[in-house]
């Protein structure tokens, strides 16, 4: 047998795995990187975050090209097929992959390929290889799978999830989502940008309830408009499968028939195979592994990172929980856990948001005060005809220190993180006013942020 020994083994080549990967060898340790899939990148290249972003910017260009009136002297509506956009998205992971494999051969970090299994704290082995790897310590970033309930036949050709779903050979007239979380609503948005009629499960009052009042209204309303139904407090009761479509029973008892079914219900911990449970670390009860504020394990050895812990599971967070876990062991003095992360949701419109929302400020009883850019007042917005959306500032009345950022419409991803830095400052630091003592550039979208800061204070002085 083949054996190995390095002061760390990363389990897992997604984000938290590079980053920790990256990180510890720039610290002078000997490292080495565990990937399961025939290349590096992890679910997040080759099933989740890349893919379906990329399909997302596909259906997106399609349908500016059909709303702009500028190009009408083209012809018809243009409608491109599932399998066609699939195009762009294997040119964009190769181009993932080939960057993410410079990266470990540039540092000189071994990639081993195959799934580990944990022989004791300090060993582990690669399932059905003749190979040992021995280390001082371990980072697991193995990342998570869509979760499937054991009464849902998965096999079924009518019937994907959310990594599935990137081999449907056909357009679909007619889908169904089960689960209206960030995943679910990502993907009804997408089908229904290619023209397809959504049904979209939620089993909530509203979709996204964790996001401002405002901004979920303003993405229900925005679906029903490119053919997606959400279907509020409705729940999955069971399928009947059938050669062509599959019938959805809900417990309300309606029946719904479509040509596919994506369950988005949720995502599992990859832990099944890697021998934890005789280590001593206990997973919950979707395969999670627990870690405290240094993303230690229950084993003083052994840490773990990304969305194999759980929240908040986005792939910006998952960077840097790897390289905060690989700090604990090789820079303890550098390690910092994530505790605010900006909301990113690739619906189309997208969604972005941090901090608090109204609803919460009102049940605290904190007194505050909102101000409001509307992007159609914006001339970036109508110079690229991306004229839904809005930016919502929520402040203190008092301070007027930034308590919140709600930001529905086209690059609202990117536009939170000005706000990001403002409020990540100290008093004084963090105030509204700095966005009207800030010169931005014009036209730009980040001009938003003086609009709605002297929206806001026309409201308190």
């Amino acid at each position: 047998m083949e054996k190995n020994h390095f002061d760390i083994i990363v389990i897992g080549s997604g984000p938290a795995g590079e980053a920790a990967a990256m990180n510890a060898k720039k610290n002078g340790r000997s490292v080495a990187v565990i990937c399961d899939l025939e290349s590096v990148g992890g679910s997040c290249t080759h099933f989740g975050t890349i893919p379906s972003k990329a399909l997302r910017h596909s259906v997106k260009q399609v349908m500016q090209f059909n709303s702009n009136p500028m190009f009408r002297d083209f012809g018809d509506a243009r409608k491109l097929s599932f399998q066609q956009i699939l195009k762009h998205i294997d040119r964009v992971i190769y181009e993932q992959v080939r960057m993410r494999t410079d990266f470990y051969e540039r540092n000189r970090i071994p990639i081993f390929k195959g799934k580990a299994s944990f022989i004791d704290k300090k060993t582990i082995k690669l399932i059905g290889k003749r190979i040992k790897l021995s280390a001082k310590y371990f980072i697991i970033a193995t990342g998570s799978r869509p979760y499937h309930p054991p009464d849902v036949d998965f096999s079924h050709h009518c019937l994907f999830d959310s990594d599935s779903i990137l081999t449907l050979d056909h357009s679909p007239r007619k889908v169904t989502v089960i689960g209206a979380g960030v995943i679910g609503c990502e993907y009804a948005s997408i089908f229904g940008g290619l023209g397809s009629k959504v049904e979209l499960i939620n089993p909530s009052a509203s979709l996204l309830n964790f996001l401002d009042t405002e901004i979920s209204d303003a993405l229900t309303y925005h679906l029903r408009n490119v053919g997606v139904r959400s279907r509020h407090n409705e729940e999955f009761q069971k399928m009947e499968y059938f050669d062509d479509h599959i019938v959805t029973y809900l417990q309300s008892g309606k029946k719904i028939r479509s040509d596919i079914v994506l369950w988005a219900n949720g995502r599992s911990g990859n832990t099944k195979t890697l021998g934890l449970k005789q280590l001593g670390i206990k997973t919950n009860s979707r395969l999670q592994i627990p870690v405290n504020e240094k993303y230690q394990t229950s084993v003083k050895n052994i840490y773990a990172a990304g969305d194999v812990i759980g929240w908040p599971s986005l792939a910006g967070a998952a960077y840097d929980q790897g390289r905060a876990a690989s700090n604990a062991i090789v820079a303890p003095e550098d390690c910092y856990p994530v505790t605010e992360v900006a909301t990113g949701i690739y619906t189309i419109p997208e969604i972005s948001t941090l901090g608090a929302t109204e609803a919460e400020l009102t049940e605290k009883k904190i007194p505050y005060e909102v101000g409001k850019a509307f992007f159609k007042n914006t001339a970036r917005a109508q110079i690229t005809g991306e004229q839904v959306g809005m930016l919502k500032l929520i402040f203190h009345f008092e301070t007027l220190e930034l308590l919140g950022i709600h930001c529905f419409g086209d690059q609202a991803s990117e536009i939170v993180h000005i706000g990001q830095a403002i409020m990540r400052q100290p008093a004084p630091g963090n105030s509204i006013k700095y966005f009207l003592t800030t010169t931005f550039n014009y036209p730009t979208m980040a001009e938003a942020y003086r609009t709605a800061a002297l929206d806001g204070l026309n409201r308190v002085f």
